[in-house]
């Protein structure tokens, strides 16, 4: 069994990268099919888990990952639930034991001992920035100024959720297989070489 795992930068392209691996690579794709997987568990509306998991507002809860839950409010104590789940969930896909790509929640931690092939995604805030602006639902109408200001927000809380699980520093060189600036580059045209060179890490 191959497991690549993609961490990113919010805005980076690592989402479109990962999905054109699974394509090329003809493995099965994770990535809102967890968060579908996690709202049909707790009967919750898919939205609602992830914006949930996304603001990340059981982070301030001073506690160890998996540690009890006393003295946590309800809300809090529901997020955390959710984050457990979604570990359970990805725990479950590594068993069923098919080549799969992983996009994001920090699967490379959680699955660490199946050894996947960790990928980090990064681009300059200026190319983040466009990518988002271009691919923004209907109805934002956020300023290149907000947009920056989510981004970091959003990577900001990545960060934070690594270090809660006990992983490596979010986006530290040392963490992963492999980085790559998708600044200046066409995610389409660089998924074929980033597509070989996981074949070939998994060939050694």
């Amino acid at each position: 069994m191959n497991i690549i795992t993609i961490s990113r930068e919010f805005g980076s392209g690592g989402r479109e990268l990962g999905k054109y691996l699974a394509d090329l690579l003809g493995y099965d794709y994770y990535d809102r099919e967890i968060v579908a997987a996690i709202a049909g568990q707790k009967s919750l509306d898919e939205k609602y888990v992830e914006k949930a998991l996304e603001n990340h507002i059981w982070q301030t809860v001073p506690l160890t990952f998996r540690q009890s839950f006393a003295g946590v409010n309800r809300m809090q104590e529901m997020q955390t639930g959710l984050l457990l789940e979604q570990t359970r969930v990805i725990e479950g896909i590594a068993k069923a034991g098919k080549n799969c790509v992983i996009v994001g929640r920090n699967a490379d931690v959680l699955l660490a001992g199946e050894k996947p092939f960790s990928i980090f995604v990064c681009a300059g805030m200026e190319a983040k920035i466009q990518r988002c602006m271009e691919r923004a639902p209907e109805g934002e109408n956020l300023s290149r100024r907000e947009m920056e200001q989510n981004i970091r927000r959003i990577d900001k809380n990545r960060a934070r959720t690594r270090e809660l699980l006990g992983g490596s520093r979010w986006g530290s060189s040392s963490a992963y297989h492999l980085m790559i600036n998708t600044t200046e580059w066409n995610i389409k045209e660089l998924a074929p070489a980033v597509a070989e060179f996981a074949d070939c890490w998994f060939r050694r």
